[in-house]
């Protein structure tokens, strides 16, 4: 009846699993019946088996520092991780006790304690003027928000050092450290036994993703799910937990289980009412709970005569071990438990002695039942954590295998809490190195104000060159006259063709513009394809097919015969002496034309129409333009302050309203005139080398005009996308990434498209969608960790992209606010391109760039809705309305 209660046992759930479990500090007797309580709750399942690969890739190696707290001892260990082709662990430590005055006197004294030990250990082995990476094994209940840091919540097994509890311990100990001067460390991370007893075990078994420590007090640790982890952002991949279990039935959980003999244990404790889990299990309370079931039977008559003695009645007296020798004590008479008993001042007779033998034998099995029943609840919780489709294919695998009934490993630790400290720390220490020569290469993409301001003043340079008639010739970015002299005002009106020529399709549109207070612009258009053979085979069937696109369009809008006024969107580099010409200066974007470059487009237009059969139409080809100010002449119309157009997209180009008496290539010096400065080009005499990396250097070489283009392939869709790759190829082949394998589409030029940048840095996906493009690219096996640094490399290529952008448009805005001789300028940027549009942070870095190195600006900018088309035929009815002017 005395013992009865202690015989209950509640399974909480039952799990059937094959795991692998690290424990610490278990009797044999306990160790015996905490197998077969898990057993036999899991036997009412069916078998499942689940493995992962966790801490160690690539295998750790290096001499490491480990600190082991957690009890009246403590120890401090030098662990050498080698990888000479198999992983080898070589450990030295030393043991130093710590006074009671120092566990429940003032924390300051505590720390100086323990660097004084450390001190003491470092010269003993001659290491001291050498700075190690440490880890710190403190086994108390701590908060952690990383891994080198842990406030602690609360004392427990018996320390009561003041001025602790709140404080980050690591600090603690570096101040400690720090006060002697006459030693350094690195302390790396900070984790509790339970924690280093899973690292220790995984080290020598990948499976292992628990640990349990049952000694002086119990807890555990598993690897759960981020997805359940609400105090830690993120929800990919997994995190080890430290359950601090031992707390488990402080909210009266257990009250139906506890007996008036751990009622009285834990009145009797430093901290009642806490930790009564642990009071019903760990060494710490296990003696004293024989102890008081043996006082109670002797008082009850029912052992030792009804005797008891001083002994027997002081707290402490019947400790732990005793119990374990008891308990393994085989001989006749059991010869151990007599030894015990009349330790204790007992005369105990043969049935005293089997007597005490049971109640340690109940007090134990009791303790393990517990501790497996929680155990299996953890169990049960990874196993549904497991993906159905992994779980059922490794279930098939392994049923072969085994016996159809559960089959539960135990793996002892062999010093978990100081070589798993030293586990933890390689691995952070090795994390740390690979995060530092990340941000390394990642540093060289990285663009200071210092830097951003040179690149401001350069382009301010080139500008001033390419103005110039003395250095047009030898400047990078060639200002070209477009014979724009001026934006919409509102009276314009009429109806006008527009040709669209930039990519691998083709527009014709049909453009009606009506002035006056209810001015609007109304399009028809309609799209062809260009085929591959006409972009690359004769300048003679390139525009044969632009005019045949022509006369569908006319003939599908009814207007077969009409002649129209028409503005032409030749997004190319051109020459011109004057508005209604464009001598084409080389061809970009794939073209490879032949018979085009030097020639004039407008002449070749009209050339293609006369050599058709039938004349159908002509043209009226009043203006050529391209797309940058087209885009300007759109958001003019909506905005007169719209002097400057931007195309940030596949390519990149500006533009903008320059005074007359600096374009020097045109003849007046009155008034002013849009200039295309084809900034793309800007760079290719070297301007831009100090800021050119590795990665825009592969890009560069094998891009089909290797050597131009410089600044538009640092910036442009056509080629963040290539450049993020070769950053990634970079990280891959150093091991900082998809642990080290390539995939095959990875290796594909061009396979990492732009618009996966703007997906993966949409602040609306999840990680799990980063995942998902990786995967398209054969990176099937890719972490939550790699998502994230593909995310962060995607984000510093799309910032310095949009900072570069900044840069170069400060310069153009400074350079109008200089020309006007203004303090302060007013001004709105025309902007189109889907890289400006739909990535989620470039316009917002580019403005913010902008603003920091142009403070004298007051720039607005305005999207250009299909400034290509809708602004060939503006700058048409512009040059109309001025040719209309001057004849009347």
């Amino acid at each position: 009846g005395t013992l009865m209660g202690l015989q209950t046992v509640t399974y909480l759930y039952s799990l059937p699993s094959l795991l692998q479990l690290p424990l610490s500090g278990v009797s044999k007797t306990f160790f015996i019946a905490l197998q077969q309580v898990v057993k036999n709750t899991c036997f009412r399942g069916q078998p499942s088996v689940f493995f992962i690969s966790l801490f160690f890739y690539p295998p750790e190696k290096g001499d490491f520092l480990a600190l082991d707290l957690g009890g009246t001892n403590f120890r401090v260990l030098l662990v050498k991780v080698s990888d000479n082709g198999k992983q080898k662990v070589e450990m030295e430590n030393q043991i130093y006790a710590i006074p009671e005055e120092l566990m429940r006197g003032s924390g300051s004294e505590l720390f100086d304690h323990i660097a004084e030990c450390l001190a003491n250990f470092l010269e003993k082995l001659g290491i001291k003027n050498q700075k190690l990476p440490l880890g710190f094994t403190f086994s108390f209940p701590c908060q952690q928000t990383k891994l080198d840091e842990s406030i602690l919540v609360s004392w427990t097994k018996g320390f009561k050092s003041h001025g602790v509890e709140g404080r980050d311990v690591v600090s603690l100990l570096r101040k400690a450290i720090k006060k002697r001067g006459d030693f350094d460390i690195d302390i790396v991370a900070v984790i509790n036994d339970t924690v280093g007893t899973m690292m220790t075990c995984g080290y020598d078994d990948h499976h292992c993703e628990i640990g349990l420590i049952v000694g002086t007090g119990t807890n555990a640790c598993y690897m759960e799910e981020m997805r359940h982890l609400e105090l830690v952002e993120g929800d990919e991949g997994r995190m080890c937990v430290n359950m601090e279990w031992g707390a488990f039935g402080d909210d009266g959980t257990l009250d139906d289980l506890r007996t008036d003999f751990d009622r009285e244990i834990d009145a009797g404790s430093l901290n009642p009412g806490k930790q009564l889990f642990e009071k019903m299990i760990s060494g710490m309370y296990m003696g004293e709970l024989v102890r008081l079931i043996l006082v109670k039977m002797a008082k009850e008559d029912l052992v030792f005569k009804g005797h008891t003695t001083p002994d027997l009645l002081t707290t402490g007296h019947f400790q732990t071990s005793f119990v374990s020798a008891i308990e393994n004590d085989k001989s006749v008479g059991l010869v151990s438990v007599e030894k015990v008993l009349r330790g204790l001042g007992l005369d105990p007779s043969g049935e005293d002695c089997v007597a005490t033998q049971r109640v340690c034998q109940v007090v134990s099995t009791r303790a393990a039942h517990l501790c497996a029943a929680t155990l299996v609840s953890v169990l049960r919780q990874i196993r549904d954590n497991k993906a159905a489709e992994r779980f059922a294919r490794r279930l098939h695998k392994m049923v072969r295998r085994l016996v159809p009934d559960c089959d539960v490993r135990f793996l002892r630790s062999e010093d978990g809490s100081g070589k798993g400290a030293a586990m933890v720390t390689a691995v952070a220490y090795r994390l740390a190195t690979q995060h530092a020569e990340r941000q390394r290469i990642l540093d060289a993409l990285r663009l200071s104000r210092e830097q951003l301001l040179e690149v401001k003043r350069r382009m301010g340079e080139e500008i001033n060159r390419g103005l110039a008639k003395e250095s047009h010739d030898q400047a990078t970015v060639k200002m070209l006259p477009t014979y724009v002299r001026s934006t919409p005002d509102g009276t314009e009106h009429g109806d006008f063709l527009a040709l669209d020529l930039g990519g691998t399709n083709f527009r014709v549109l049909l453009v009606r513009v009506r002035g006056g207070k209810r001015r609007s612009v109304e399009m028809h258009n309609k799209i062809y394809a260009i085929p591959q053979e006409a972009m690359q085979g004769t300048g003679e069937e390139l525009f044969d097919h632009i005019v045949h696109c022509i006369a569908d369009f006319l003939e599908y809008m009814g207007m077969k015969g009409a002649s129209l006024p028409l503005g032409f969107t030749f997004s190319f580099p051109c020459h011109q002496n004057k508005l209604d010409q464009g001598i084409l200066l080389k061809w970009t974007k794939g073209f490879k034309a032949t018979g085009c470059e030097g020639e004039d487009v407008v002449s070749l237009l009209k050339d293609a129409i006369h050599r058709r059969e039938v004349r159908e139409f002509d043209l009226d080809v009043v203006a050529v333009v391209n797309d940058t100010v087209g885009t300007m002449m759109t958001c003019g119309y909506e905005d007169p302050l719209c002097e400057v157009g931007l195309i940030v997209g596949t390519g990149t180009n500006a533009c903008y309203m320059e005074e007359m008496q600096n374009v020097e290539l045109v003849e007046g010096d009155e008034g002013r005139m849009c200039v295309n400065m084809e900034w793309g080009a800007f760079g290719d005499h070297g301007e831009l080398d100090d800021f050119s990396t590795e990665f825009d250097r592969a890009v560069d070489d094998c891009a089909t005009n290797p050597g131009k283009q410089r600044y538009e392939k640092m910036i442009s869709g056509m080629y963040l996308g290539e450049i993020v790759r070769n950053v990634l190829l970079e990280f891959t082949a150093k091991g900082l990434l998809f642990r080290g394998k390539l995939s095959e589409r990875l290796k594909t030029r061009g396979i990492f498209e732009t618009k996966f940048l703007s997906q993966i840095e949409s602040d609306r996906l999840a990680l799990r969608q980063v995942r998902s493009i990786l995967q398209h690219l054969g990176l099937t096996s890719s972490t939550c960790d790699d998502s994230i640094l593909v995310k962060e490399v995607c984000s510093v290529v799309a910032r310095r992209a949009a900072q570069l952008c900044g840069a170069g448009l400060a310069a153009v805005v400074d350079k109008i606010r200089q020309n006007r001789n203004l303090s302060k300028l007013k001004i709105t940027v025309g902007v189109d391109g889907t890289l400006y549009k739909l990535h989620p942070h470039f316009s917002s870095i580019m403005h913010e760039t902008v603003r920091d190195l142009a403070p004298q600006c007051e720039v607005t900018f305005l999207q250009s809705e299909d400034g290509s088309g809708k602004g060939a035929a503006l700058i048409t009815a512009v040059a109309c309305r001025i040719r209309d002017a001057g004849q009347r």
